[in-house]
């Protein structure tokens, strides 16, 4: 592996996805508040992961229309934003390291295949607090 910075791509779809907050009523807005949310993380790192990294959010249907903002570099699927996933970490292979941040466990083999780490959603989006 290089020096160049860890390669860290979420599956924006199943992180929104993994807290029922809403998010299906503003699929796009969800997945701009997760991009900016992403934004700290470019510099200090993710738990097992030190930073910098770079950061590659995919996005997918109703969300392609994303920008990308200082520190997260949307790619918008033209197709299955899985393969794209998986495409983005084979070619990370062997160069750097890569972690792909999803709940997808066909999605986790399949990126775990060409050399990337896994981790869950919780990862980079903390489960809101309860209200009891």
């Amino acid at each position: 592996m290089t020096g160049e910075r860890a390669l860290v791509i979420v599956d924006a779809a199943n992180v929104v996805g993994s807290v029922p907050d809403g998010w299906w009523r503003d699929r796009r807005g969800a997945a701009e508040r997760l991009r900016d949310s992403l934004v700290p993380y470019a510099a200090a790192g993710l738990p097992g992961q030190a930073g910098p990294v770079e950061i590659v959010l995919v996005v997918e249907g109703a969300a392609r229309e994303v920008a990308s903002v200082q520190g997260v570099r949307v790619e918008a699927a033209p197709g299955s934003g899985d393969d794209l996933i998986v495409a983005l970490a084979a070619a990370a292979r062997g160069a750097r390291s890569c972690l792909v941040v999803t709940a997808d466990r066909e999605l986790r083999q399949r990126a775990e295949a060409h050399g990337a780490r896994c981790a869950g959603p919780r990862t980079v989006r903390p489960l809101p607090p309860r209200r009891d």
